[in-house]
């Protein structure tokens, strides 16, 4: 009976093995894609009260958590059921990520000042609406995540599957896929929400720096550069943000569509994708103002 239990130890500890191997393998080939998860995130998660960015924080992270409980299951079926719906969804995916990222350039440039009797009253609204605000922040986040978490579980899989085949583990392929997937998908969602809560709370560590240090020292200097640094942090959270999404987008699109990927041979791959995701968020952007504009007429009385 003992011989039996160690025996089932033994196994495990190999197996732990093997998807150690096969996790590593598929960290280091989502590494890029987990630091625009990570540039997106944070700037989602920004522009709240310093009050309500950690219990924010705190949804989105959730949200990440049940949207890979949905995805991982969901790509193991479509990859044993329809393997080319993958690529599909993942397009259909791009899209919404080039709109996103497009969308902000587009209101960058193109946005009108507005009057000081409007910024009075947008203040308002917001400040009588803040719950509304807060949940279509959140809505968004965990919608951009969830095309983010998508193309990480799809990059571990295949990652996993070659380092199954690499390794030659005794094990059932599908074990040791479903184990590294979920291993990657845990990392991915605990790391990359872990540095975002440091991000945006740099500047409580820095007052409680200045307070320890008595606004004297070393520790008194740091306290101060963590403060003023936090809205230049913020603000290039924004700008990398916004490109992440574009490059991510371009990136789904160069990869799995076949006319683009051996289009342009004597471009920087780079970019390629930021011209791939610039245009698909154009295209997008497109449709979906015309498409509300005609819903604004066909619902008009």
């Amino acid at each position: 009976m003992a011989s039996g239990f160690f025996a089932i130890l033994d196994d495990i500890a190999a197996l732990m093995d093997d998807v150690a191997v096969t996790s590593k393998i598929a960290t280091q080939k989502t590494a890029g894609i987990l630091g625009d998860d990570l540039a997106v995130n944070a700037e989602k998660a920004t522009g709240f009260l310093s009050s309500r960015e950690i219990p924010v924080l705190m949804k989105i992270m959730k949200g990440s958590f049940v949207n890979k409980l949905i995805i991982v299951p969901f790509v193991f079926l479509l990859e044993w059921l329809y393997s080319p719906a993958i690529k599909i969804i993942l397009i259909i995916g791009g899209f919404y990520l080039a709109y996103e990222g497009v969308e902000k350039i587009v209101e960058f440039l193109f946005h009108r000042d507005k009057k000081g009797h409007e910024v009075i009253e947008e203040a308002q609204e917001v400040e009588q609406d803040g719950e509304a605000v807060e949940k279509a922040k959140v809505k968004s986040a965990v919608t951009t995540d969830f095309i983010l978490s998508l193309e990480i579980v799809i990059i571990a899989l295949a990652a996993a599957k070659d380092g199954y085949i690499a390794l030659k583990s005794q094990f059932n392929p599908f074990l040791v896929e479903i184990v590294t997937v979920s291993v990657v998908s845990i990392i991915a969602t605990v790391g990359v929400y872990g540095i975002v809560a440091l991000i945006v709370r740099m500047d409580d560590a820095g007052f409680k720096l200045i307070k320890k240090s008595n606004d004297k020292g070393f520790f008194g200097k740091l306290g101060h550069l963590l403060v003023k640094a936090l809205p230049f942090v913020i603000k290039a959270l924004g700008i990398i943000g916004t490109i992440a999404l574009i490059l991510v987008a371009g990136g789904i699109f160069d990869h799995n569509i076949d006319y683009l990927h051996h289009s342009l041979p004597t471009w920087h791959e780079t970019l390629k994708q930021v011209l791939f995701g610039i245009v698909g968020g154009l295209i997008a952007l497109f449709l979906i103002t015309g498409g509300k504009k005609i819903y604004a007429l066909a619902t008009k009385k």
